[in-house]
């Protein structure tokens, strides 16, 4: 049995080689990449998962592949002397997961936070170039062209970097104090204008309306007044010739009785005076009461209608 136990020789190489195979095993994150130096040289990179690396081999950079953000602040001067205070959200990432990407990303700035701050400065000039070209009051309005500026002059040095930058979003944008009170009184003034041209031609339609409206009413009335003194006036003819009617009537049954007119004369005119008493209502109105009255009367009305004889010739 005691010539089966290992040697210590052998328990010592045993040893040495469990320690080198664990040594040379390295674990990779996901959406990660290693990148490993010989003598302080690049050598090759890493992919995710388990690897393996000779003893002379050094993993001395791990680089995420995943998209990154950075918050900004800084401030620009518009056409105008007005000062603009930007807050930006920046989306970037490793260019891709080729070599060539990664060694740029790796070499190119001796740390990330060195590439932020160029990062930074860059799209600081970017957006101070623009807003130079712009007045405080259209600033405002475009975001969109003030982001994509800036993209297009970021992509490519970034790209040269071994980045992208996927996204730039400006999260706020203020002015100073003053500014801002009198952007509110612009606007506030605007509004009271177009308030007043609103309640302008309001009144413009109102009154054009009651003008139609009154139009239409004396158009109306004066249809309804027309057809009134026509119907007036039919009913007056009508009456005067159902009393002619009645009175030839009158005249024949009593000539026929042998009673001359003049007694239907006298009987009307008797009737006239009753119903002026009646209806006098006080007042004082002269007319002939004489017994002859009703035949003077129908001699002047007679009279009225005569004609007037002709002159005699110049002799």
């Amino acid at each position: 049995m005691l010539g089966f136990l290992p040697s210590p020789f052998f328990l010592i190489v045993l040893a040495l080689a469990i320690y080198l195979l664990f040594s040379m095993a390295r674990t990779i994150p996901q959406a990660n990449v290693g990148v490993v130096t010989v003598f302080g040289k690049y050598h090759r990179i890493m992919r995710e998962g388990l690897n393996f690396k000779l003893p002379w081999e050094r993993v001395d950079y791990r680089l995420s592949l995943q998209n990154r953000a950075l918050q900004l602040e800084f401030q620009a001067i518009t056409q105008d002397q007005a000062n603009v205070k930007f807050a930006t959200m920046v989306l970037y990432a490793v260019a891709g997961s080729q070599e060539e990407s990664i060694k740029k990303a790796v070499f190119s700035f001796a740390s990330v936070q060195e590439f932020q701050l160029a990062l930074q400065r860059t799209i600081d000039e970017s957006i101070r170039q623009f807003v130079a070209t712009t007045k405080q009051s259209d600033i405002l309005g475009m975001r969109a062209e003030i982001v994509e500026h800036t993209k297009k002059n970021l992509d490519e040095v970034v790209l040269a970097w071994g980045y992208v930058v996927r996204d730039i979003q400006i999260t706020d944008m203020t002015f100073d104090q003053e500014i801002i009170d009198s952007m509110a009184r612009v606007v506030s003034s605007k509004n009271l204008l177009a308030a007043a041209a609103n309640e302008g031609a309001a009144l413009l339609v109102k009154r054009t309306k009651d003008a139609e409206a009154e139009a239409a009413y004396k158009t109306i009335g004066a249809e309804a007044e027309k057809k009134a003194s026509a119907l007036r006036g039919e009913g007056l003819a009508l009456f005067r010739k159902n009393i002619a009617v009645g009175m030839r009537e009158a005249a024949e049954s009593l000539k026929a009785a042998g009673v001359g007119a003049e007694f239907l004369l006298f009987l009307e005119y008797t009737d006239a005076l009753k119903y002026v008493a009646d209806h006098g209502q006080g007042k004082v109105i002269f007319m002939d009461n004489g017994a002859a009255a009703a035949s003077r009367l129908i001699q002047g009305i007679l009279s009225i209608g005569a004609e007037t004889p002709a002159a005699a010739p110049p002799s």
